[in-house]
C-alpha cells in the first residue's frame, strides 16, 4: 500500500447538505425549515420552550439550599502528607502548618483554611496545625504518635 492509495472506508464520510441552493437540490427555497413561524427565522433559540405547555424545569419541585457564605477548604489527605515527608519536601520534626503546606507545594492555596482527611497511611510522628480535620484523621495521626491540632472552633465534623 502506498500513501496515495489510502482512503476512508465506504460510508465513513458523508457530504454536508448545502441548504438553500436552488430547487434541484431538494433543500432549496425554505431550506428544510418549512413555511413561516418563529423557527423558520434566523437568530431564534428556544431552549426549554414547550409551546405554551408549562416547561419541565418549572413543573419540577425546587428543593435544597446553597449556603452563600459556605466555607471552602483546601483538602489534604494524610497519605499525601506522608508521601511529601518521605520525599523530604516536608520536615516531620517541625510543626506542619498551613503555610508550610503551601510552601511545599502540597496545597496550592489555603482558601478558607486547610482540612485534613484520613485517606492513606501515616507512619511518621507528625505535628500538624490546621483549620479542620476529620475525626478519623486525628485518630490516625495520634495512633502514629503525633498530634493534630485544629486551630479554630470548626473541629472534627
Amino acid at each position: 500500500m502506498k500513501l496515495h492509495e489510502l482512503r476512508d472506508n465506504d460510508g465513513a464520510t458523508k457530504k454536508r447538505t448545502r441548504v438553500g441552493r436552488g430547487p434541484g437540490s431538494g433543500k432549496g427555497k425554505t431550506g428544510g425549515r418549512g413555511i413561516k413561524g418563529q423557527k423558520s427565522r434566523s437568530g431564534v433559540a428556544i431552549k426549554g420552550y414547550e409551546g405554551g405547555q408549562m416547561p419541565l424545569y418549572q413543573r419540577l419541585p425546587k428543593r435544597g439550599f446553597t449556603k452563600p457564605n459556605a466555607k471552602k477548604f483546601a483538602v489534604v489527605n494524610l497519605g499525601l502528607i506522608q508521601k511529601f515527608v518521605d520525599a523530604k519536601k516536608l520536615d516531620a520534626k517541625g510543626t506542619i502548618t498551613e503555610d508550610v503546606l503551601v510552601e511545599s507545594g502540597l496545597v496550592r492555596r489555603k482558601l478558607d483554611g486547610v482540612r485534613v482527611l484520613a485517606k492513606g497511611d501515616v507512619t511518621a510522628k507528625l505535628n500538624i496545625e490546621v483549620t479542620g480535620a476529620s475525626k478519623s484523621a486525628i485518630e490516625a495521626v495520634e495512633k502514629a504518635g503525633g498530634s493534630l491540632k485544629v486551630t479554630t472552633a470548626q473541629a472534627a465534623e
